[in-house]
Order: C-alpha cells, then structure tokens, then sequence
C-alpha cells in the first residue's frame, strides 16, 4: 500500500489500485455495481454484513458502504483479525457525511440477521504468514457462511464473494451454487467497472487516485 500511495503522490496521471495488501477499491465497484443492480438505488433501511478476516477487502467494504450511505457491518473476531481501527475511524467519518452506518460486530448470527448481502472472502488473503494458518482457520470457524446464516438474513438476501473461493471453508457449496448466489455477475461487473475507469480516465475526467 505505502508503494501505490507514493506512486499517487508523485504521478502526474490518476493512479489506479487494482489490489494492494490494504485496500481493494476496485473489487468494492464492481460490488457495489451488483447491489445496484439487485436492489436499486434505494438501499435505505438495508443492511450489508461482510464475514470473516478484517482484510483488504473488509476496508474496501466499509469504506465503499459508507460513501453510498449504506448501513455496513464487518462480522470478525475480535482482536488480530478485527479490521485496523484507522479503518473503522474513516470509514464512520464518510458515513457521517453519508447518512451511512458502519458497524462491527463480533456476533456473526446477530450480523446476519436481516441483512440484504452476506459477503465473505478467502481466510488467508495475500501477504498473511503461513504460521497463522491454523490459529485464524479456528478463529474465523463461525463466520462461515452456512445455509443456517442465510435463513438470518431478508429474505430476497444474496449471497457474495470477491473469488476464488474455498468450499466448505469460508462458505458452504450449497450457499455458492444457490440461486441467492451472485458471484458471477460479481466477478462479470470486475471487468465492467475496470472498463469504465479506463474511458474516464482516458477522457480525463479521473482526478487523484483510486
């Protein structure tokens, strides 16, 4: 991350992080296309849980939710793999400015009910130790998503993952194969969201970074 945000701080064209050990903002667009598409413009009394490790993709998470103004929440255990505090500072900060909500909860039962999306992603992300392996596998043993977790949830809930995922580790095969399941136009709207950053900022319409 520090490497992208010195190339940011010195380049005199729009940097663009396609994934850092951080953050990953262009996964959040392509998320938040899905949403859209699924649910509409109105998200407002919603609810957005993600489940799992407080990686790049839950920082991605909070902040994308709460600059739409969307009521987020990250299910983690506490303690290591909780997302960092500046995370949660900044991320309540846009939502303040939003009209959003930002949350994290230990209780994932609690973060699964009644929530419109369930997202979750792969336990070891890029750059973990090899060595917390088997002390975050136990850690994050209950932020599985299970059939059970979406009976919590709203009834027209769907199911969401960044890819690749591990089956019957982070999610259940009979959650990925569902018909609540959108993983594949997720993975679809990667490659239009990325599209779209590339005409604007061919257009020069994309200013600073992402």
């Amino acid at each position: 991350q520090s490497d992208v945000d010195e190339l940011g701080a010195n380049a005199s064209i729009p940097v663009i992080n396609g994934l850092t050990d951080y953050d990953h903002p262009t996964q959040a667009l392509a998320d938040w296309l899905t949403i859209r598409e699924v649910f509409g413009k109105d998200i407002s009394g919603r609810k957005f849980t993600y489940f799992g490790d407080g990686n790049n993709v839950t920082t991605a998470w909070l902040m994308m939710g709460a600059i739409m103004g969307a009521h987020v929440v990250a299910a983690t255990p506490e303690g290591k793999f909780a997302p960092k505090r500046e995370v949660i500072e900044l991320a309540s900060e846009l939502a303040l400015e939003s009209g959003g909500r930002v949350e994290v909860t230990s209780d994932a039962r609690s973060a699964a009910s009644g929530a419109s999306v369930l997202y979750t992603d792969v336990w070891m992300s890029m750059g973990d130790p090899e060595a917390d392996r088997i002390e975050k596998e136990k850690a994050l043993a209950s932020y599985s998503i299970s059939d059970e977790l979406m009976s919590l949830a709203s009834k027209d809930a769907i199911f969401m993952h960044c890819l690749p995922a591990h089956r019957g580790q982070e999610v259940s095969a009979s959650v990925m194969d569902s018909p609540a399941s959108k993983i594949w136009r997720q993975a679809y709207h990667r490659r239009t969201t990325i599209q779209a950053i590339l005409y604007h900022s061919l257009r020069g319409e994309l200013k600073g970074r992402i």
